[in-house]
């Protein structure tokens, strides 16, 4: 049992919930705390409003949503008669992540889905004793700056997940950041097998209740590989199909983003194409493929795709695996294809690669003194550069905004067949040596 817990004036904590279950299972967890049980009162969240009209707010403030027909509304009117400062805990039987999104937008600290789990609501209470006896002197300027990338390979085994754990072994490690590193290949990633470890089963509890996923879940769910480096990976059954509609993922990244300094997400294309949404907290896009005429075709695909469902983000494209001599694409009808020049070029480095597998550690920290690992290390510096890059150049947008002159619209349709087209040109080009060269038309 906790020693008593003093918050001033005010009382330390009361509910108020709608079903015989949900005050029995909260009475018995605050009986545990060594809070006083009458402050558990059956009653929702409209009797909670009426309440705390004529009396003082509680630290901690628990309301059940289960009997309101329009619970933002509702909770905008308990905000009215809440004293600053009170950290508001939600519960209802409506699985939705909008709603949940909504709720947290309009200032709760989390919504917990019924029937309510001891060791749940425990966890929860106690991280909201945390928050609301935590000091109060900051400011929105003080918030840590964060940087989220997403690694995207143009086809499996191109190296992405060798580029996503390097980058988050060199942000942690070389730039001293707290990083996260979310392997989303929930059966056959390979994360914690390149650092070596158990992957254990975070992810995979993460997805079967995403309601659970908040600080403390963090905290227990990831797997430390060093001082600054935590992962969430898995090995879940092959037989077992991957059944998601990708809210565990948002509100892992939405959590990593107040925990850690950078995430580092290894993302699968088909992961991609499911979960569209993954990439609307992703400041860099980093696309990785191999000179080859399939990569290159994926390539064009993939970068129209992110023009179009991810403007707001920097994409960086890595060569990986290039030959030293003749490979099947030139990097210059390369480019050419995919209309823009390579960010990056990583040689092929099989002896590096191996060293690497041997010793358990990722490519980068297994072969610090290589040449390979030089342009590495630059896109590390490239993904922390570009944070500030793309605050500068938000604000000049919106000043050009200000300014009342309006971008011409483009045909996102049109931008991918002419890639398409120029891509056809370049394989015609290609598979035609005895054709001239020269600029098509």
């Amino acid at each position: 049992m906790n020693a008593p817990w003093k918050s001033g004036n005010r009382d330390i904590f009361a509910a108020f919930v709608c079903d015989d279950v949900t005050l029995d299972t909260l009475r018995s967890v605050v009986i545990d705390m060594g809070w006083p049980p009458e402050k558990v009162m059956k009653g929702g969240l409209r009797n909670a409003i009426q309440s705390l009209a004529i009396t003082a707010s509680p630290a901690i403030l628990m309301v059940d949503l289960s009997e309101s027909g329009d619970p933002l509304n509702d909770i905008n009117g308990l905000a009215e008669v809440c004293e600053p400062g009170t950290v508001v805990i939600a519960v209802g039987q409506v699985n939705d992540v909008r709603l949940y999104r909504d709720l947290v937008a309009s200032g709760i600290q989390d919504y917990l889905l019924k029937p309510l789990s001891i060791a749940h609501l425990r966890d929860t209470l106690v991280q909201a004793q945390a928050i609301f006896a935590a000091p109060r002197g900051g400011d929105a300027s003080a918030v840590k700056k964060h940087v989220a990338t997403a690694v995207v390979g143009t086809r499996g085994g191109v190296g992405a997940s060798m580029l996503a754990t390097s980058l988050a072994w060199m942000l942690s490690a070389d730039h001293k950041m707290p990083t996260a590193l979310l392997d989303l290949d929930v059966h056959f990633g390979t994360g914690a097998l390149t650092l070596d470890l158990e992957p254990g089963r975070g992810l995979t509890d993460a997805i079967d209740n995403p309601s659970r996923i908040d600080g403390l879940f963090i905290e227990r769910a990831m797997i430390r590989a060093n001082d600054n480096l935590s992962i969430l990976s898995a090995e879940a059954p092959i037989s077992a199909p991957l059944l998601t509609d990708g809210t565990a993922f948002i509100q892992l990244v939405e959590e990593f983003r107040h925990a850690f300094e950078a995430t580092v997400v290894d993302l699968p294309r088909n992961m991609l194409i499911n979960f569209p949404q993954l990439l609307a907290n992703m400041q860099v896009v980093v696309v990785v493929t191999e000179l080859t005429l399939a990569g290159a075709r994926d390539g064009i695909r993939i970068l129209s795709w992110l023009k179009s469902n991810a403007p707001h983000a920097t994409v960086m494209v890595v060569a990986n695996k290039v030959p030293s001599g003749v490979g099947e694409i030139s990097r210059a009808d390369f480019e050419t294809s995919i209309e823009r020049k390579l960010n990056f070029i990583i040689h092929n480095d099989h002896k590096a690669a191996a060293n690497a597998a041997k010793l358990g550690q990722t490519f980068v920290g297994a072969n610090r003194t290589s040449k390979t690992v030089q342009p590495l290390r630059a896109i590390a510096d490239a993904i922390i550069a570009s944070d500030g890059e793309r605050e500068t150049a938000s604000s000049a947008k919106a000043a050009k905004g200000k300014a009342g002159k309006a971008a011409p619209k483009t045909d996102d349709a049109a931008g991918e067949k002419g890639s398409n087209s120029l891509f056809n040109l370049s394989i015609k080009k290609l598979l035609s040596p005895k054709s001239k060269t020269g600029a098509p038309a």
